[in-house]
């Protein structure tokens, strides 16, 4: 039985989101390269866990950003709970000119929508590999496919948390980001941004989207 719960961004003290959480390391070097490339700093570790305010989740319908730089990109996320983990979906939205800047503080500069919908994590474990992640970026009157693949290009649930603190599990209020890849076509903004985590095995989704909204820069 697949358990579902409603979320609410309020229920969370603490927010991580991890990064370079792919589990090819030649693919995670090569992308690391390309974004030098782009004046991205390497990050310190593979994977790394920035630490973000926990006020920026939002399942708002629509988010606001300055300028126009700033781009989506579908993550697992999982929240501890009640003592126990559930999962959902979600867009580390990131302004990518902050990021050249510094990748913690572009972690800092955008809401992060989420699903208002979890599924307790027991269910879909034995099959966390098959879950498949989804997001359509709206552009103009265009929507197109952004990013597919499954939870299997990223490190295991249960690995990421020990890596980030030592454990087997996350303390109750906090949600982590569980990583992404890349973007068919490139990074692009959008006016909207659609996620979906399908469970082929149930047959059964989590949806999100949201609008964006740039508000201008005056200096």
């Amino acid at each position: 039985m697949l358990i579902e719960r409603p979320f609410q961004p309020a229920d969370i003290e603490h927010l991580i989101i991890a990064g370079w959480t792919g589990r090819d390391q030649k693919a995670v070097e090569h992308h690391i390269k390309e974004l030098e490339a782009l004046g991205v700093k390497r990050p310190r570790t593979t994977p790394i866990f920035y630490r973000a305010a926990a006020s920026l989740l939002t399942t708002a319908e629509t988010i606001e950003v300055l300028g126009g730089a700033s781009s989506g990109e579908i993550e697992p996320v999982v929240v501890a709970l009640g003592g126990e983990l559930w999962v959902g979906v979600g867009s580390d939205h990131t302004d990518r000119e902050a990021e050249a800047v510094g990748v913690s503080l572009s972690k800092q500069m955008c809401a992060k929508p989420v699903s208002a919908t979890l599924w307790r994590f027991a269910d879909v474990a034995d099959h966390w590999d098959d879950l498949i992640l989804r997001s359509h970026a709206v552009i103009g009157s265009e929507r197109r496919l952004y990013q597919e693949g499954t939870a299997r290009a990223m490190r295991p649930v249960a690995e990421l948390i020990k890596l980030y603190n030592g454990g087997s599990t996350l303390p109750d209020g906090t949600a982590m980001f569980c990583g992404t890849f890349a973007a068919i076509g490139g990074v692009a903004p959008a006016d909207r941004f659609e996620m979906e985590l399908h469970d082929p095995h149930s047959g059964r989704s989590i949806t999100a989207a949201y609008s964006i909204r740039s508000l201008p820069i005056e200096g």
